[in-house]
């Protein structure tokens, strides 16, 4: 059975400032992306494909695209590369976009952007996000035994680890009962302070405190196609139930996670492994990212450049 990586490099990347998905943060000038496609290939996935904005093909072909069709699995099979493209036309005709809208609306619409080029088991990442070597074979390992229809993954990953100095970040802050994903909130503005604690600032006046050690999701889920359908339903009631002024509204895969484990329709494996997580959330964030990846080529993890 072959897996797929369905990667997420359609968003705007507002608060960082420019675009993320293709900055060459890497000693060689690598994207954060090419790590995990270089990850994600050598524990076996035999297909990336690449969600992306309108007029992004050729960027992304020449950044790594191109190369990664020139890649092998460690069984020697070629790798398959495909874009799907992110943008208002797969909108519902039903739905009438507001003329000031110009953010995509959110995760759940990008993966449904992919339907017609995922046919297998697929993991879903974000672009900007570094995951770790073993997290990629963990998350295959598993994708290859879900059953057909509701059962899905999840690598958790600490709180703690993933917060920035720099300003608040969005994570599905995540319950676990034996194993399984028993609830994933998606909380819009957690903050670090300098003594360590992590709080929800949503409301500034009752800011609620956030255990460090708790899981949360960074996006790498691991579903079968059939998800897609339910995916389709839930963004399809999104957009009936959103308001004209919510030109900024989001359809985000936590919560439609969140939903289908409620209505005891999806059961998600929570995975864990000793994989480091990193990511650039604000431009601060990107000399100490810069940093640890400098780090993994010299510890040998990558070799001197991925674009050999």
């Amino acid at each position: 059975m072959k897996a797929t990586l369905v990667i997420m490099a359609a968003g705007m990347g507002s608060r960082y400032g420019g675009e993320k998905q293709t900055d060459g943060i890497g000693p060689h000038g690598e994207a954060i992306m090419e790590y995990s496609i270089y990850d994600a290939v050598r524990a076996g996935f035999h297909k990336i494909v690449f969600i992306i904005k309108p007029g992004m093909e050729p960027t992304i072909r020449a950044l790594c695209g191109d190369r990664v069709q020139t890649m092998t699995t460690p069984q020697g099979e070629p790798v398959e590369v495909a874009y799907a493209v992110q943008d208002f036309t797969s909108v519902p005709s039903f739905y009438a976009i507001p003329p000031e809208r110009t953010k995509p609306f959110g995760t759940v619409h990008a993966a449904l952007c992919a339907r017609d080029v995922v046919n297998e088991p697929f993991a879903i990442i974000n672009a900007d996000d570094y995951y770790g070597v073993s997290a990629f074979a963990t998350i295959l390992e598993k994708l290859l035994t879900l059953a057909p229809t509701g059962q899905g993954a999840m690598v958790g990953y600490r709180l703690k680890n993933t917060v920035s100095d720099n300003g608040t970040v969005s994570r599905g802050v995540c319950q676990v009962s034996s194993g399984s994903l028993g609830k994933v909130k998606e909380t819009l503005k957690i903050k670090k302070y300098p003594d360590g604690r992590i709080t929800d600032t949503a409301d500034p006046a009752h800011e609620i405190p956030l255990d460090p050690e708790s899981v949360v999701s960074m996006n790498f889920w691991g579903f079968t196609p059939w998800i897609f359908e339910e995916m389709e339903k839930y963004f399809h009631q999104f957009l009936r139930d959103l308001a004209p002024d919510q030109i900024k509204a989001e359809c985000l895969l936590p919560v439609l996670v969140d939903q289908l484990i409620t209505a005891g329709r999806l059961d998600v494996a929570v995975l864990h492994t000793d994989a480091v997580w990193f990511g650039v959330t604000y431009q601060e964030d990107r000399p100490v990212v810069a940093q640890a990846l400098r780090d993994l080529h010299q510890q040998g993890v990558y070799p001197p450049s991925l674009k050999a």
